[in-house]
């Protein structure tokens, strides 16, 4: 695009094209004097009809012709008759139209604007106005020029222009006190201001470093941190620690804001446990509802084992005798957890109490909490299974936080439950899901503790089998037909300790030494792009590169930038957007890296119809870069279950490229193959949890590229990173419920 001499024009604003309501990118027509001219660029804040003056760059579009790339552009007060007319008639004061502009102006002339402001009610002189009608044009007039104003005051604190009109709608014209007094109230009350953005205006402010605000602030920010780490509380001695640190104070000064923080209701301070109060009253409560529905019922032995057998007779389901205890319990019991690693027969033990429930006419709900995890779910019981949140029937929530229709005032219609992958979710997904149940619903929860924990706060699998309050079957045989993968024996010899023979003589599991991070990126490459799609009959772009960092030679971040140039090269029939240093392109594999509950998305016909529609994409999930238009500045992703999703070109900061993706955010998935490779890395990260994580990813091969001395080292480090959670304390207040190993 061809770059030309710099300009500054004046004229009204015509006719918006098109504006993205998330950063405020506009396409509109400028009239300047007989001209039209199309200016792009952030001006969220001008409407149609009103007088602008724009720098910037004209520049030569290769579709669109000639257009002003906008630098900046301010509002000018109107300077005619003309002028007013044209802003009031242009639908920005919401009540006035062509007509009764020109009678207004006609009436007032160049006095218009004043008489608006100051005397309203002097608008009665013209026809067609009411009293009320005037008052309502004023209050419009005034909240315009209002917001205006508070825009500007926020963005001189480097506020951006989506974010400040969020500000304003909260404060209003309070919101130049709270930013000259407070503006840490910004980082409690609205989302997409954390501490530290607080902490910069709070400096240009001239907030004292020691101010009480500032201590409360950054302690509830230490918490925040804490739970983004998967922690639920914090240890009174850390939290002192790391917020001292973060403040860069004494910690006398942080430890005498605990009690007026827990007299707020903003932490709940328990023994030398510190929680953020919401997660403390996440975990009450789940706990509390984990009990309720924790009820036992008599069914007599003989009618389970006639049950049983017939099952066996229908289906060809062959279960062992745990798996029939596991269903014999899922009858009896309100409440079940089933456990055990890969090849042990989850799921012909939830198919087995599938059909025993089909025989009793008890009506079942499937869910998992990724798409990948409930498509597979879907694919092995022959039954339709859902993500967790489409249960729920999420419905966008409020200001980034999740809203469901289900919950405990419109429960889920249905007699029984079964959660898969339970070792990936999360307090705040639990405590959804459970305030959904209704007591007396049958709720069986299938997971592999030995699985890193979720990507969110706590361990909710891991604490409620460790508060043996409830039944737990633990699966432990592995069955004939596993047996013969070693992906599922080494896994298990992994997790058990014992060492994995790397000579290469088996059908699935593979171990190529290198020890240099450049020849095992080009050994990585050669078995993306070329030798293992063959193999596993899969395209390259369903191989998976998992690595256990983002930094560094091996680390997500420098694969990705190789693995797209091998995979998805520069193409002229590509199109592309580069942003933050990373250049998107058609045909990209992508992931979103944060919940996004409010991101709309439809699933569309062969001819483009939308034949379905929803809200939410989350942390995992991925998905292929289809379009890329410059012009509208959107990029439509297509998800797994074809869900079309659109993003804004100037907001892309939740999606990375997943060429190469960490192991953490494998948890769930399932692919043909994958590929890891392992050089050295921090003690606390490299340990048996996450190399087993990473190997029972792969459904057909497994190959390690790396250091065998790395990847032993990992087996015998079972040091996990600790992980603060108070759920199977919480349980234990309840008392033994005979939960006892089974």
């Amino acid at each position: 695009m061809e770059v030309m001499a710099l300009e500054t024009v004046k004229g009204y604003v015509k006719h918006i094209i098109f504006r993205n309501p998330d950063n405020g990118y506009t396409v509109m027509e400028l009239a300047v004097g007989e001209e039209e001219l199309t200016c792009v660029g952030v001006c969220s804040l001008m409407n149609e009809g009103e007088t602008v003056e724009v720098s910037g760059e004209y520049t030569e579009h290769p579709i669109y012709g000639k257009q002003l790339a906008i630098h900046s552009i301010s509002e000018c007060e109107p300077e005619d008759e003309t002028a007013m007319e044209r802003y009031l008639g242009s639908g920005a004061v919401k009540g006035i139209g062509t007509a009764l502009a020109a009678r207004i102006v006609r009436r007032f002339g160049q006095d218009t604007f004043r008489i608006i402001e100051e005397e309203p009610e002097r608008l009665v002189e013209v026809k067609g106005i009411s009293e009320r009608k005037a008052t309502e044009i004023a209050g419009q007039f005034t909240e315009k020029r209002d917001l205006r104003k508070a825009m500007i005051f926020l963005q001189q604190y480097g506020i951006s222009v989506n974010l400040a009109g969020k500000i304003y709608k909260m404060y209003g014209r309070d919101v130049y006190r709270v930013v000259k007094e407070n503006p840490y109230q910004l980082a409690d009350d609205i989302q997409g201001v954390g501490f530290k953005a607080a902490d910069e205006i709070a400096a240009k402010v001239g907030i004292r470093m020691d101010s009480d605000f500032r201590m409360k602030s950054g302690v509830l920010y230490t918490l925040l941190q804490a739970s983004a780490d998967g922690h639920t509380y914090l240890p009174q001695e850390e939290l002192t620690e790391q917020a001292a640190r973060l403040l860069g104070v004494d910690r006398s000064l942080v430890e005498k804001h605990y009690m007026d923080l827990a007299i707020a209701q903003k932490i709940r301070i328990k023994g030398d446990h510190i929680y953020a109060a919401a997660y403390y009253q996440m975990e009450a409560a789940v706990a509390a509802m984990l009990h309720r529905l924790h009820r036992k019922t008599d069914v007599p032995e003989i009618e389970m084992e006639t049950r049983i057998r017939q099952i066996e007779r229908q289906s060809g389901l062959e279960p062992d005798e745990m798996q029939i205890r596991a269903v014999k319990e899922a009858v009896r019991s309100g409440l079940l957890v089933i456990t055990g690693g890969p090849g042990t027969g989850k799921t012909t033990t939830i198919n087995a109490i599938l059909r025993y429930f089909e025989l009793e006419g008890v009506d079942v709900f499937l869910g998992a909490p990724t798409g990948r995890a409930a498509k597979r779910m879907s694919e092995t019981t022959g039954y339709e299974a859902r993500t967790i949140h489409r249960m729920l029937e999420l419905n966008g929530g409020i200001d980034g936080n999740a809203g469901f229709a289900r919950n405990e005032e419109c429960p889920l219609e249905t007699d029984a439950v079964i959660i898969d992958e339970m070792s990936m979710v999360d307090i705040s997904l639990m405590y959804a899901l459970l305030k959904a149940i209704a007591p007396g619903t049958r709720l069986v929860l299938v997971g592999d503790v030995n699985q890193l924990p979720s990507v969110g706060p706590g361990s909710v699998l891991k604490d409620m089998i460790e508060s043996q309050a409830f039944p737990v079957v633990k699966l432990t045989k592995i069955f004939r037909q596993a047996a013969k993968s070693d992906i599922i024996l080494n896994a298990h010899k992994i997790n058990d300790g014992e060492p994995v023979l790397l000579d290469n003589q088996s059908m699935d599991f593979f171990f190529l030494k290198r020890y240099d991070a450049d020849k095992i990126v080009n050994v990585t490459i050669q078995l993306v792009a070329q030798k293992l799609p063959k193999f596993v009959d899969a395209s390259p772009f369903d191989i998976q590169v998992l690595t256990p960092m983002r930094k560094g030679l091996l680390g997500v971040e420098r694969l990705n930038f190789i693995l797209q140039q091998y995979l998805n090269p520069k193409s002229s029939e590509k199109k592309e957007w580069e942003n933050g240093g990373r250049m998107f392109r058609e045909g990209d594999k992508v992931m979103q890296t944060k919940n996004n509950y409010q991101l709309e998305w439809e699933i569309r016909s062969q001819y483009g119809i939308a034949v379905d529609k929803g809200v939410g994409v989350f942390n995992g999930d991925m998905g292929i870069v289809r379009e890329i238009n410059a012009y509208a500045e959107t990029m439509t992703i297509e998800f797994d279950e074809s869900r079309m999703a659109e993003y804004s070109l100037k907001n892309l900061d939740e999606l990375e490229h997943a060429y190469a993706i960490t192991i953490h955010k494998s948890q769930g998935s399932e692919y043909p193959a994958v590929v890891i490779p392992l050089l050295s890395g921090p003690r606390m990260l490299m340990n048996r949890n996450l190399i087993y994580t990473a190997v029972t990813r792969a459904k057909k091969c497994v190959t390690l590229v790396g250091d065998e001395t790395t990847f032993d080292a990992m087996i015998q480090n079972m040091k996990q990173q600790k992980r603060y959670s108070g759920l199977a304390e919480e349980i234990r207040k309840y008392g033994p419920a005979g939960g006892k190993e089974l």
